[in-house]
């Protein structure tokens, strides 16, 4: 089975930063792409950035556009986000979500989240 174990949640101050890692396990070759949708209480769950093997291009939300940076090592599976001056707003359960082998672009397996606060 398909397993993505996010790590490196937690508390951050305004301004500071925050690595978040998720590996995914079970897959039967190198992930199409990976990505991370993060979601407030009370609000829907949004992409924040993804990021796609075979054309090594990524994708940010306008709200994240020069603080966040996703990469990846595609031979582990595994992706990173990197979260730079932060804002109470980037509050949120971030997901992480990976598609099979290429060609296919769905995102099929999901994290169960980890938890990052911002706060003052």
């Amino acid at each position: 089975a398909v397993q993505l174990v996010e790590s490196g949640g937690g508390s951050v101050q305004v301004g500071g930063s925050l690595r978040l890692s998720c590996a995914a396990t079970g897959l039967s070759g190198t992930s199409n792409c990976m990505a991370w949708f993060r979601q407030a209480p009370g609000q829907e769950r949004v992409g924040v950035a993804s990021i796609y093997t075979r054309r090594s291009s990524t994708h940010y939300a306008d709200s994240v556009k020069g603080r966040f940076t996703i990469s990846q090592d595609p031979a582990k599976n595994t992706v990173y986000l990197q979260l730079d001056n932060v804002k109470p707003d980037d509050t949120a359960m971030y997901y992480c979500a990976a598609c099979a082998p290429a060609p296919r672009t769905d995102f099929d397996y999901w994290g169960q989240g980890i938890q990052v606060t911002v706060y003052s």
